[in-house]
């Protein structure tokens, strides 16, 4: 937000809740910048300092001020709820300061002007903070400041980052403007687009142009752009095409409908599945054969078909994911090793898909791993022309 507006960022600091160092942070943000932003320490318990280390900052005394106190009286009420003592604090704010109100929580913002210093302190809590930064502190800031930088993320799965890098070629030179760069997390590798230009049209038709040659060059890798999650691009996907989903999960237990059924509106293409982490489950529910289980193993090609087919028959959903793997951090051999997943996924009036991959990390990370990869199968098929 600081950035579209050409506000630079000089540096960020995390502080520990100690009245003294939250103070001379203050302190020296103070005398490196013009603005100085903060977070979090505006609550009612003993370790919430934030508003006492301002005060020392500013080297004044702090006072209860009656109108903010009065608001966090009327939040409570509107709760049906009374306050209890400990909220008093939260109406305390340094002399020669003044309150902002929070909508939509118990804890004040303060605003002070310190040797020139805009200082804006603000809650914590993602939503009260994004709600007084949007309300409150965003249109007191100056605009047109320096440089108009907007920024992009195009998310991608299904390749390393060195190998997204390899494809970006060009596109990815240092002393390029718009600048890109990529990063990576559980699998899901992010191309980040900044462009940084004098005029705010030219900022965003050039990250506009940037982000169309991105997403031409990573194809069908690109499920998303800024926040979106596989998830909801599996879900977008789903809606679009009106066709809906079941799971049956072995070595994920569960992940994969909690990603799916994460996601508002799931209800319209989510309908369900079956954790079926022992054999015995998967026979009795999904109508795996003991003999394949037997003669295959549990982590195999036949079972997950067997797995995908039979959540298919019983869901009456248009398609069916089913996983299978070793997550470890035991049970692991020669042949198939901690890591080792497969997936398979059924349609109506589809070839049953099967794969298998060779995940690594810890046991959170390759169940992870095996959900988004699970999400991505299916993802290639909704984009595929016959699948729509």
């Amino acid at each position: 937000e600081l950035s579209a507006r050409g506000i630079i960022t000089a540096y960020h600091v995390t502080v520990h809740d100690d009245r003294a160092q939250i103070a001379e942070a203050i302190r020296q943000a103070i005398e490196a910048a013009e603005l100085v932003i903060a977070t979090g320490g505006l609550g009612p318990t003993e370790d919430d300092l934030t508003r006492f280390a301002l005060a020392d900052a500013m080297g004044e005394t702090i006072e209860s001020d009656a109108a903010a106190l009065e608001q966090i009286e009327a939040y409570f009420n509107k709760l049906g709820r009374t306050m209890h003592e400990t909220n008093r604090v939260q109406a305390m704010c340094p002399r020669g300061a003044r309150m902002i109100e929070n909508t939509c929580g118990t804890a004040p913002g303060i605003a002070a002007d310190v040797d020139g210093t805009a200082v804006w302190v603000m809650p914590g809590v993602p939503r009260e903070m994004r709600e007084m930064f949007t309300n409150h502190v965003l249109p007191q800031l100056p605009g047109g400041v320096g440089r108009v930088i907007l920024t992009r993320k195009i998310n991608t799965f299904g390749a390393g980052e060195s190998a997204v890098a390899g494809m970006l070629g060009d596109l990815a030179v240092r002393d390029r403007n718009p600048l890109i760069g990529t990063t990576v997390a559980n699998g899901v590798v992010s191309v980040r687009i900044r462009s940084a230009f004098d005029d705010a049209d030219e900022a965003q038709r050039q990250l506009d142009l940037t982000t169309e040659r991105v997403e031409q060059v990573m194809g069908p890798l690109v499920f998303g752009r800024d926040d979106t999650t596989l998830a909801q691009s599996v879900g977008a996907l789903l809606k679009e095409r009106k066709k809906t989903v079941a799971v049956a999960e072995s070595c994920t237990g569960g992940l994969i409908g909690k990603m799916l059924t994460d996601c508002a509106g799931s209800s319209e293409y989510a309908v369900g599945g079956w954790i079926t982490y022992t054999n015995q489950m998967k026979t009795e529910r999904l109508g795996v054969p003991d003999e394949l289980i037997t003669e295959h193993g549990a982590v195999s090609e036949p079972i997950v078909r067997a797995m995908a087919e039979g959540a298919l028959a019983r869901s009456g959903a248009d398609h069916a994911i089913a996983v299978s793997g070793i997550a470890g951090p035991a049970g692991g051999t020669a042949d198939k090793p901690v890591g080792t997943v497969w997936v398979g996924l059924a349609g109506r009036g589809l070839a049953t898909e099967t794969a298998v991959h060779r995940l690594h990390g810890e046991r959170e990370m390759i169940r992870l791993r095996a959900a988004l990869v699970s999400l991505n199968t299916l993802r290639l098929r909704l984009i595929e022309p016959e699948s729509v």
